[in-house]
């Protein structure tokens, strides 16, 4: 299956933000070594992807939810079938269509995001000087835009260039070797660095899985794969990784929002106690700045003691005499 579509489209998003950067008046040229309407063009070519996919982002949240509800019960299918793991996986299966909750909810805004970074990846690649009239305008590029985005740096890193490009390549971008490589190479170490971190920020927050399916899929996403971006990352062009790193960054900042607002299932991992499910959150008044203090409190006036009444029957008493018995006359 042909992928123009996406190159296309992928093309014409970030078209689309350099043209609105320099009708901003951002500078075209170098500012301290950096085309910066180029590389806001990538960020924001992550802006307008994560923004489409955020009701996916949405159902992604709710079903973690939901299979963050249905631990207790996946906790007692595995002491009933213990030793028996094809039945266990039946009757999980079976609770998960019940419950309407989905395993793999939890990584499909990445897997959506799979053909973007492809698509981005391919383009990127094809930016090279030497090019033909007709190549440099494929996927709907003037010979003019590709020749800028072909010259455009960070920190006088060209955007095409990657951690183990050749000397080669290296010359037809008028590169130094010395300098891709640092900045490539510290941009990898914060993609990975990020990617970890956005995984282990919502494991935190919704605690290991008790499915080994579940946790087996939370290690990958935590250490297996921002493990394999050392390796992977030396081809990777920069521009690649600065669209991951930002990617990375609004991902970080959407989840704390998110879990902020819709915060997390709370339950007792203590041995012999019950979960508890959504649990009543105190609300949270002063707005922005005065959002984390409780809502005050109406003074309480202090009850008034109650006099017990006298006995039926009881003689009057009267506390303004004395105590002294009266003197008998002779």
């Amino acid at each position: 299956m042909s992928l123009d579509w996406i190159y296309y489209a992928i093309s014409w998003i970030l078209l689309t933000w350099h043209s609105a950067w320099d009708a901003i008046g951002v500078p075209v040229g170098e500012v301290i070594g950096t085309n910066w309407a180029w590389i806001l063009a990538i960020v924001f070519l992550v802006v307008t992807v994560r923004v489409i996919l955020f009701p996916v982002f949405v159902k992604q949240i709710k079903s973690q939810r939901a299979m963050q509800a249905l631990q207790p019960k996946v906790k007692e299918l595995q002491e009933k079938h213990k030793g028996d793991r094809e039945t266990l996986q039946k009757e999980m299966m079976e609770l998960y269509r019940k419950e309407k909750a989905n395993p793999l909810m939890g990584c499909l805004p990445m897997f959506l995001q799979i053909p973007v970074f492809l698509g981005l990846f391919h383009v990127l690649r094809r930016l090279n000087p030497d090019k033909s009239e007709a190549g440099k305008t494929l996927y709907g590029w003037t010979v003019g835009q590709f020749d800028s985005a072909s010259s455009a740096t960070i920190f006088t890193a060209p955007i095409a260039g990657k951690f183990g490009s050749t000397a080669e390549e290296l010359a037809r971008l008028g590169a130094n070797g010395t300098t891709v490589k640092v900045i490539a190479g510290i941009l990898v170490l914060v993609m990975m660095g990020t990617t970890y971190l956005t995984s282990r920020q919502m494991i935190l927050k919704t605690g290991w899985a008790e499915d080994p399916q579940q946790r087996m899929i939370q290690r990958l996403m935590l250490y297996g794969i921002p493990l394999s971006l050392l390796i992977s990352g030396a081809i990777f062009p920069i521009g690649v990784i600065i669209y991951w790193v930002t990617n990375n960054l609004f991902t970080l900042a959407q989840q704390q929002w998110v879990l902020r607002k819709f915060p997390p299932l709370v339950t007792n991992t203590k041995p012999g106690a019950t979960a508890a499910r959504n649990p009543v959150q105190p609300a949270r008044t002063g707005g922005f700045l005065n959002r984390n203090k409780p809502a005050a409190q109406a003074p309480v006036k202090p009850a008034a003691p109650k006099v017990a009444g006298p006995k039926p029957g009881a003689k009057p008493t009267n506390p303004k005499k004395g105590g002294r018995p009266a003197k008998r006359q002779g």
